[in-house]
């Protein structure tokens, strides 16, 4: 069976009228974003805002035509908004409508959102290795990428593949090594570009998070994009996050960036959990000598600066990067080495404080006698 082109896919969308405009969906432009993986189909439709809480029919009538081409088993179709759309007003900010205003993850007990103020600090290896270390303590563990620009967990987890759906309606996750995972990896080419504004980054992560059978968790990890932008801060507050935990490197710039990622946690009343210092030393395999590559003890300080416990630190080493690429987590491939050691050291850590901030969320326990 031949592949579904996007020709298809749009010829299809030709079908939908906007029941205000009174014309189709494509030749009004709201289409965008169309992706096309094996036999999965993904693509957005741009709303205004005011307009966005009651487009769920028009949505779901685009989902179905998509889903009725032949060659295609599943499709995804978001709604997204933006307030320079149709000629609206220009110079704001975007603001994403959810297609449904049911409650994100209502079955997961905790959630820990890992950030970082800029990228390549190591903050997807640490999010990675510290969700399988909360699954070694015997928790049920749930991974989500949230960097759909970048997606790197299909291939850290050693997950290839489609994930299924079997009703149509939602996808089962991916899983390995004990842990549930889904990422927009799974679902668009590995060497093909995501091409989408915000609001439309930000309709598909809240549809994966609705839509994907997550199950009973104890605790979901979150990779989140690197900065602090509109798709960060959205996140933020949508999602009902127990604590962050913040990676930087050593150096000045990291912790600069590491810096604003902790205070926007903090303005939308996010505890966080404490900072972690990535590549914080390197040991040479020939002589055992300690060098600072990046400096040392940088995180440390700048957590006591800003009156938030510091986690711990990991080295830079090349195990933790093989091991990674190979979608073998060192705290997985080698559980006896000392990196592994320190994530599971730094989960122990953030577990206590999650059930903590959840405890006191609860309120008093009251006894009668």
């Amino acid at each position: 069976m031949a592949e579904v082109t996007e020709k298809q896919v749009l010829a299809a969308l030709k079908a939908i009228i906007d029941p205000d405009r009174k014309a189709d969906i494509v030749s009004l432009g709201m289409v965008s974003g169309v992706v096309i993986r094996n036999d999965h189909v993904s693509c957005a439709i741009q709303v205004t805002p005011e307009r966005g809480p009651h487009m769920e029919p028009l949505r779901k009538a685009a989902e179905d035509a998509v889903k009725a081409l032949d060659g295609v088993k599943g499709a995804t179709v978001v709604l997204t908004a933006e307030r320079d759309v149709h000629g609206g007003p220009k110079g704001g900010h975007a603001h994403p409508q959810p297609a449904e205003t049911a409650p994100l993850l209502p079955h997961v007990k905790s959630i820990i959102a890992v950030a970082s103020g800029k990228g390549g600090v190591g903050k997807s290896t640490t999010a990675t290795n510290l969700a399988l270390a909360l699954s070694q303590m015997g928790l049920k563990v749930g991974l989500f990428d949230a960097d759909i620009y970048g997606p790197s967990m299909p291939r850290m987890l050693g997950i290839e593949g489609d994930p299924v759906s079997p009703d149509g309606q939602t996808l089962l996750p991916m899983e390995n090594y004990g842990i549930k995972c889904m990422s927009i990896g799974f679902l668009v080419p590995e060497d093909s570009p995501i091409i989408w504004r915000g609001p439309m980054v930000m309709g598909a992560l809240q549809q994966l998070l609705r839509d994907v059978r997550w199950g009973e968790l104890d605790v979901m990890v979150i990779d989140m994009p690197p900065g602090t932008g509109d798709t960060q801060l959205t996140m933020s507050q949508t999602v009902p996050l127990t604590g962050a935990v913040i990676v930087s490197t050593p150096q000045d710039i990291a912790l600069l960036d590491a810096r604003k990622g902790l205070n926007m946690f903090r303005k939308v009343d996010v505890p966080v959990l404490g900072i972690v210092e990535n590549m914080s030393y390197y040991i040479c395999p020939q002589c055992n000598h300690e060098a600072h590559i990046f400096g040392h003890g940088g995180a440390k300080a700048e957590a006591a600066r800003l009156e938030c416990d510091f986690l711990g630190e990991i080295p830079l080493d090349i195990e933790i990067r093989e091991t990674s690429d190979r979608g073998e987590p060192i705290v997985i491939s080698k559980p006896t080495s000392p990196h592994a050691k320190a994530y599971r050291q730094i989960a122990e850590k953030v577990w206590e404080k999650a059930q903590a901030i959840i405890a006191s969320r609860k309120g008093p326990k009251i006894s009668f006698e």
